[in-house]
């Protein structure tokens, strides 16, 4: 499928959560996978919207399956929260967070002080929220009472689901619909379809927008980010777009596959 791209692909940008695998679950042989990207001669840069892992814990997970890279492959949007918070607060401060150790990490590291006791009455810079399996009532209720009172917003991205070998399951979307339910405040959208973790993807890559390959199986977050940049872009449908919303969508992807493999051409 690749060779009938032009200009010609020298890199990737790919997802991972419906891409790579579903949960723990590996979506096809990922070191025959990552094999086949090396005798291409291409080089990737994962990013996801999954805020909950650092990039280490990532190259973990990869390990794991037999596929060694290096933390500059990766990029989160916990990583691109608290680069537009550097940006925006650069002296630092206490942020509220409605999340999990991806997030606080990421934070801790661009010199922020993650809040994540909903009994911390601190008033913070900002509140950030992306997926939370530890949510509690209280600190949604801490979040909107911060939030109401004009402390601004974030959201590490608005997947509403992400895909599991039981279906699929409520997502950062869903928590910042809640929030924004009680606060009617909309955040601000730090990942795809943002197309900011793409830029920090290309700035790592030094390649063009063009020349680089976006894939990803969700329509409105990495299809449309990767159109956004520039990029040909490529769904597999192995996550969460089915084939009828990729025959409703304008413009359509560059190309569209039953999976990685098959848009590698990877022989199982």
């Amino acid at each position: 499928m690749l060779a009938h791209l032009s200009p010609r692909v020298r890199g990737l940008i790919m997802d991972m959560d419906g891409v790579l695998w579903r949960d723990d679950q590996p979506l096809g042989d990922l070191s025959a996978i990552f094999q086949r990207i090396h005798d291409l001669g291409l080089e990737v840069v994962l990013a996801t919207n999954n805020a909950s892992r650092t990039a280490q814990d990532y190259l973990a997970k990869l390990n794991g399956f037999g596929v060694h890279l290096e933390a500059r492959n990766i990029v989160t949007s916990s990583e691109a929260a608290a680069q537009i918070l550097s940006r925006t607060f650069p002296q630092g401060g206490p942020v509220f967070v409605v999340g999990e150790r991806g997030i606080v990490a990421a934070l801790e590291q661009a010199g922020f002080t993650p809040i994540t006791d909903p009994e911390e009455e601190t008033r913070p810079l900002a509140v950030v929220a992306g997926i939370d399996r530890t949510l509690t009532y209280h600190k949604l209720r801490r979040a909107t009472l911060h939030i109401r009172s004009g402390v601004p917003f974030y959201g590490t991205n608005p997947d509403k689901t992400f895909p599991t070998p039981a279906g699929l399951v409520p997502g950062a979307g869903a928590i910042l619909a809640a929030l924004e339910a009680a606060t009617d405040t909309r955040p601000v959208i730090i990942g795809k379809p943002s197309p900011l973790m793409f830029e920090i993807a290309l700035e790592r890559l030094r390649l063009p927008a063009g020349e680089v390959l976006v894939i990803g199986d969700r329509l409105e977050t990495d299809i449309a980010a990767g159109q956004a940049l520039g990029s040909p872009t490529a769904l597999v449908l192995s996550g969460v777009s089915r084939p009828a919303e990729a025959e409703a969508w304008t413009p359509p992807p560059t190309l569209i596959a039953r999976d990685l493999a098959e848009l590698l051409g990877v022989v199982s």
